[in-house]
């Protein structure tokens, strides 16, 4: 009979993708059902769909809103900009101000946008 405990070992260092397709494996050969045993708690949350957290962030320029001029000079001050630029940006809304950002930045661009009347949206 093989090593329970070493088994056990190595189940410990897969990933929860590992022990989902571990899973589907052992239910095909054998023909049963996880959710059908004894240790159905832990295998049904293998299965579940893992979250992942999010890293890179972008922001979306929706509306300008009524004080144009001030969301041009908060493109501009953002980007680092000329006046033509953020203004030909702004005009073409909605449009992505700045994509692969962390959240600190995308807060950060949200607040400033809102701040000089624009409507925007963080992905």
């Amino acid at each position: 009979m093989a090593d329970i405990a070493k088994m056990i070992e190595e189940i410990k260092g897969m990933t929860v993708m590992e022990l989902s397709q571990l899973v589907k494996a052992i239910e095909e050969e054998f023909g049963v059902s996880a959710a059908a045993t004894a240790v159905a708690g832990p295998v049904a949350a293998a299965d579940a769909p893992v979250a992942e957290e999010k890293s890179e962030y972008e922001v979306v320029l929706k509306e300008i809103g009524e004080t144009k001029m001030n969301v041009i000079k908060a493109v501009k001050d953002i980007l680092g900009l000329g006046l033509k630029e953020s203004k030909e940006l702004v005009d073409a809304a909605p449009k992505t101000v700045k994509a692969g950002i962390s959240k600190e930045e995308a807060d950060e661009i949200e607040k400033k946008l809102k701040e000089a009347g624009a409507t925007v949206e963080v992905k």
